[in-house]
Order: C-alpha cells, then structure tokens, then sequence
C-alpha cells in the first residue's frame, strides 16, 4: 500500500514537471512572438513616422509644418499649422498655394480654403533632387502673405532619408507635447526671450487719490437745514454742472434768517429802484439837483448788488447748492434735514479722470527716486498690470526727506483713470529705474512655480515643450528677470503655460493627437 502511495506521488511530481516545463515553453513562445510582432510593428511605425518638422516666423503668422520626406519621383504629403501671430489661434479662411522650388523647378498646388480649421494638407510630388526651398502664399481678407521655409532638401533614395532622419530626432526628455489643435483652444502664446536694459525695481504700495483738478467740495454758504431735491443724492451718483442738488433754507432761524435777508434785500432793491427812476424824471425839470440824483443812482446799485448777489445763491425758500462741475458725489457729509453752518462742507464731486497714487519708499532708495523711469501699477487682488506709459501717466514729486513720523519718503505719481482704479483703495506700485545693464527677462505669465522652484516652458517645437528651472531675480510686475537657466536664444511660452504643465502631468504624450493626415 505504501509502495503505491510512493508511486501514484512519484508519477504525480512527473507530471506536474513535465506540465511546468510546457508551460515555460508556451509563455517563451508567446515572448518571442510578441517580441517579433513589436519590432515589426516599430520597424513599420518608423518607416511610417518619419516626420520632418519646420518652423517659421514673419511678422503676422506662425507656421508649424509636418512633413513626409521629400524624395524625387514620390509624392510627399505636408500637413501645414498656420496660426495667427497677434493671439495664436488658426487661421480660419483662405487661399493657400505651395511652391516647391528645387533648382529652378517648380511643384506647385493651390487649396482654396483649409483642410481643417487652422489645417492645410497638401501633397507634392517633387522631380529632382536637391536643395531648395517651399514657400506659402496665403490669400485672406486681410490681404497677402508669403511664408517661406529654407534648406528644403530632396533626397534621391530613402537611404539617405533615413540618414537625415536620425540628426532630426528630438530628445523629449522632461518634456510636454501640447497640439496645436490644443493651444487654439485655449489663451495661449509663445515669445523669444528678451535682453534688454532693466533697472532696479521698487516695490511698494500706494493710496489711490482723485487729483486737485479733478475733485471739488461744495460748502454751504448760509446757515439753516438741509433738504434734498431728490431721494437719489447719495455717494456715486452722477451729476452735471450746475444741476441744483440740495436746498439749504433758514426761515425756522431766529438769527440769520437768510428768508428775511432775501426778502428785505428783494423789497431795498425794489425801493431803491422806483426811487432812482422817479429822480432821474425830476432831475431832467431841474426839480431834483444833480446831488440828490447821484445820491438816488448809489443806493439804487447798492441795493441791485445785495440783491443779484443772493437771487444767484438763494431763494425766498433759501440757497440752492449747485454741483460745480460734471462727475460723481464721491463724499456726502451730511443727511436730509441736518442742520449746517455757513461755510460747512456738505458733499464732494469728482470726475475719477485723474488720480494720484501716494506711496512712501524705505530711505535707502532715496539715491535712486531721481533715475525713475517708469512703474508697473497692479489693483489689489487683480492680476492684471499695467505701465505708466498706458495709462498716460508721469512722477508727479518724491521727497527730498525723509516725513518725521514714519521716516519714510513720499512718492507721488499721477495716471488717467481707465475704469478700473477707485480713489481710496490701495494698489501695489513697482517703481523701475533706469539703468543700462542689460538683463534676460520673461513676461511673469511664463513663469511656473513648484514649492518655490521656478520653472519656464521652452518650445523646442511649436508642440514639443521642454520643462526647465531657471532662477528668477528682479520683477517690475509686468516681467521676472532670469539670472540662471536662459542663454537668451530661447523661444518661451508666455500664456498658457499652466495648461501645458497640466497636459504633461496627465501624460498627452501623442503628438498627433487631433491631426489630419
């Protein structure tokens, strides 16, 4: 019995052996075969993806072209992104004519509108061998363009295509591919670096004030109560000049009852009037002397000036308060019914056309107030900026002391309100320098921040973007000067950037994606 327990597990360890080595074989087989299928499927993609890739820039457009080889007698198929330059995004409409010119032969094709939106696939077929160059004629409503790529080389075989190709391949390391058909959809822009002089930045804050010229206070002229003529007298409310306001009206008054003083100057004048008119008659009979006469003629304009003086200020009902000049009630100090005093302000107006930013810089940059140049002026919690130069803007005055409860010194400057700025908040001011050092900047939009590394997109091409930390030094708020990280050649991107890292976070690795072919 035992002898055959022995054997029944002896004949099962064989089994499941030769079973194990079965399967050791199947899954080398299957290895080997997918291996086999893979390196025919790369072998076929490689020939199949061989892409020649161009570039270029004019003044309106940006084009990106997909290329197939060109090789004599074949027919190569270019798959053309053209994009307007002003905010990157496709062109929509329009002829379009490819001249392929090879030692003075040329291969021409025209397509009267895009393939697809942005898209222009066109086929040549190219004859000779050589060097040469391709150029695109666009036709739209804006007028004509010629878009010209140079060095266009075409091959004699594919042996010397697959030469060419391999000093073509771009390394994609730490890399983000991000279509073309991607960046037109969204906010997005790219931009060479740029060198240039950049001075020493002052960042501060600064009140937002109306200018002088531009705000007038409205005092009472008599005592007595107010009364509003209409509900709609409130802070923001916008006025004309001369349009009547309020009323300020004294008859409850014991003293200085400006109803009595009109009425009795009403009542002089009127007398004095009569009585001038009456001697002037008399006078020409010799029955009033010339004395009397001038006598009647001085209390006639006295009495007219008391009384154009108040009728131009005040009624029987009291004084009417006029807005000076156009603009908005900025300030309101008083409410229906208060009673106020001769000379007591009671509102403010002002147009908001001119404003006047008042900051305070530290003494050390005392030596530098003189050499300003320019500033970069940013709403609190906006992320908009804008320059000195757009909003018509000048340093009014900084001081040549320090003020002796802050020790700080005062900077004024003066902008044109274009909507956006409120007397009384606050904005941060970047105060920039002259100098001539020159320095590599970027706009601030390019820049990416990760746990305080800072990065920029660098388009190797116009859907290839390499990631690399720079080390950023001075901002104006408009724009970061980069100290390490940029040699100044480089093309950035400059909107959009946050899109592009999100696509490479998600691994948008396939640089077709979305492409007519």
């Amino acid at each position: 019995m035992l002898h055959g327990a022995y054997q029944f597990l002896k004949n099962l360890n064989i089994f499941i052996m030769k079973y194990y080595m079965l399967m050791m074989s199947f899954l080398a087989f299957s290895v080997m075969a997918c291996n086999r299928h893979d390196m025919e499927n790369d072998s076929h993609e490689g020939h199949e993806e061989i892409k020649f890739r161009y570039t270029v820039y004019t003044n309106d457009y940006e084009l990106f072209a997909e290329a197939d080889p060109f090789v004599a007698g074949e027919p190569a198929n270019i798959l053309g992104h053209f994009s307007v330059l002003a905010n990157f995004k496709p062109v929509e409409s329009g002829k379009i004519t490819a001249i392929l010119s090879v030692k003075g032969r040329e291969i021409v094709q025209t397509l009267d509108k895009p393939t697809r939106k942005g898209i222009y696939s066109i086929d040549l077929k190219p004859e000779t061998p050589g060097k040469g160059y391709l150029k695109f004629i666009l036709f739209n409503e804006y007028g004509h363009s010629e878009i010209i790529v140079p060095d266009i080389t075409v091959y004699a075989s594919h042996g010397e295509v697959s030469e060419a190709a391999e000093s073509e391949l771009v390394i994609k390391t730490n890399s983000a591919v991000f279509t073309k058909e991607q960046s037109w959809k969204v906010e997005f822009a790219t931009d060479s670096v740029q060198a240039g002089p950049f001075g020493q930045v002052i960042k501060t804050t600064a009140l937002v004030e109306s200018a002088r010229e531009s705000e007038m206070t409205v005092n009472a002229r008599a005592s007595g109560t107010i009364s509003f003529l209409s509900g709609n007298i409130l802070p923001g409310y916008e006025v004309g000049p001369g349009q009547a306001l309020f009323t300020i009206s004294g008859s409850d008054l014991a003293e200085n009852n400006f109803s009595v003083k009109y009425t009795e100057a009403a009542n002089n004048y009127e007398k004095a009037r009569l009585d001038y008119e009456r001697a002037k008659e008399l006078a020409k009979d010799k029955i009033v002397s010339e004395k009397d006469l001038i006598v009647a003629r001085n209390t006639y304009e006295n009495s007219k000036a008391v009384y154009d003086n108040l009728s131009q200020n005040f009624s029987i009902s009291g004084q009417t308060v006029k807005s000076p000049i156009s603009g908005y009630i900025r300030n309101l100090f008083v409410k229906n019914g208060d009673h106020v005093e001769a000379g007591q302000a009671i509102l403010t107006v002002s147009q908001n056309k001119n404003l006047v930013l008042k900051a305070e810089v530290s003494q050390r940059y005392a030596p530098l107030l003189g050499a300003i140049q320019t500033a970069t002026i940013r709403p609190m919690h906006e992320e908009q900026a804008f320059t000195l130069e757009q909003l018509n803007g000048k340093v009014l005055s900084y001081g040549k002391s320090a003020a002796p409860e802050n020790y700080l010194i005062p900077v004024n400057l003066q902008i044109e309100n274009n909507g956006v700025f409120t007397p009384g908040n606050f904005v941060e001011l970047f105060l920039v320098t002259m100098s001539h050092e020159a320095a590599l900047t970027v706009p601030n939009s390019s820049l990416i921040e990760e746990q305080g590394n800072f990065f920029l997109y660098i388009q190797v091409t116009p859907e290839l973007f390499e990631k690399r930390e720079v080390f950023p030094g001075r901002s104006d708020g408009l724009r970061t000067e980069i100290i390490r990280g940029l040699d100044g050649t480089e093309r950035i991107i400059t909107r959009g950037a946050m899109m592009v890292k999100l696509a490479q976070a998600t691994g948008t690795l396939d640089a077709h994606s979305g492409h007519v072919h």
